[in-house]
């Protein structure tokens, strides 16, 4: 008897991400952009992005030990998730909130959100995750609309600030493909790790918090760390592990969208002529992604002459909505073997 081998990062036990999941993940996190900026009003940036982190990773460590999720035991696993609450968290958040003091809700969401352009080589290169046609031009398309929306405001250190969120969320997103734990262990620890590190960088570089406790801010907090982080979180790890990165990524497109859309119904920030039509061409880079994967995805089984290979139960796990999910997790049965 030989052991099946499997390789480490297979492109075809990958497929697409699911639809009515990311429009809400989009949502929240499009509605996160806004809710910094209110809650800027009432507390410092480092402490505003620490207290998130940590509230989140309470909540998720809660539900975690009421439902009993399995700890990881190896050490690199540890390791990896240390590295995602430092990037992931602590330098995603530190440089997304300072960023938002100085630029426009709209405009900071756009090159926050720059991961789809960045993910696309990394993932072919680590994962052999080789971009569709399909999601390479929507990506393009997407971009240069967000290129339109940010580029007559001009990019200063705010600007930068962001690109630099941009590219830690795409390192978190890469290194979260390979650790292999339960999603909600990994979504509580590396939130608490990076929500500790913030904490101490704000207490160094912003001294003791001087917060307003008022109701809006309260509620602000709230959504914040419970919607827009610690529900959100966990959604899209359970993405990461069965869906492909660029497919995955080229979703976040519509965070700027739903961004901008939301600043201007509730901080009346108007994007003006070229926010609107890059917000267009956004939306329409999305259709285009949805049509072309719709229609590559039977083809995609014929393109290397093999059949995708189809979940068994040595492998297959539930995620947060209980359906059958194809992810890195730890398995219940041991591996089976081929005769």
């Amino acid at each position: 008897m030989n052991t099946v081998v499997r390789p480490l990062a297979d492109a075809s036990r990958h497929g697409h991400p699911r639809p009515l999941r990311m429009l809400w993940v989009t949502l929240a996190w499009g509605s996160c952009f806004v809710a910094i900026t209110v809650g800027l009003q009432d507390a410092p940036p480092l402490w505003l992005a620490a207290l998130r982190a940590l509230i989140a990773g309470v909540a998720l460590a809660t539900v975690a030990g009421i439902q009993r999720a399995p700890l990881p035991r190896d050490p690199k696993t540890w390791a990896l998730i240390g590295c995602l609450g430092l990037v992931n968290i602590a330098l995603a958040f530190a440089t997304m909130f300072v960023a938002a003091t100085g630029l426009s809700t709209g405009i900071a969401s756009v090159l926050a959100n720059a991961q789809p352009i960045l993910i696309l080589l990394p993932a072919w290169w680590l994962y052999r995750e080789r971009p569709t046609p399909a999601a390479i031009a929507a990506i393009g398309l997407g971009f240069t609309g967000l290129l339109i929306i940010v580029l007559p405001s001009g990019l200063g250190t705010g600007a930068w600030l962001s690109l630099t969120s941009a590219a830690a969320i795409t390192a978190g997103t890469l290194i979260g493909r390979i650790v292999h734990a339960d999603v909600r262990i990994v979504a509580a620890a590396q939130l608490l790790i990076g929500g500790a590190i913030l904490a101490g960088t704000a207490a160094v570089t912003e001294g003791p918090p001087t917060i307003d406790w008022n109701i809006q801010f309260i509620l602000t907090l709230l959504f914040l760390s419970l919607v827009g982080t610690a529900a959100t979180t966990v959604a899209w790890f359970t993405e990461i592990g069965r869906a492909r990165l660029d497919l995955l990524a080229a979703w976040t497109l519509l965070v700027p969208v739903f961004a901008t859309l939301l600043s201007l119904l509730i901080l009346r920030e108007d994007p003006g002529l070229w926010g609107w039509i890059g917000t267009v061409i956004v939306l329409i880079a999305m259709a285009l992604l949805a049509i072309g994967s719709r229609r590559s995805e039977p083809s995609a089984v014929t393109a290397t002459g093999n059949r995708a290979p189809r979940a068994s139960a040595d492998h297959a796990t539930s995620d947060p909505d209980g359906l059958p999910d194809e992810n890195h997790g730890p398995r219940s049965r041991p591996e089976r073997k081929q005769r």
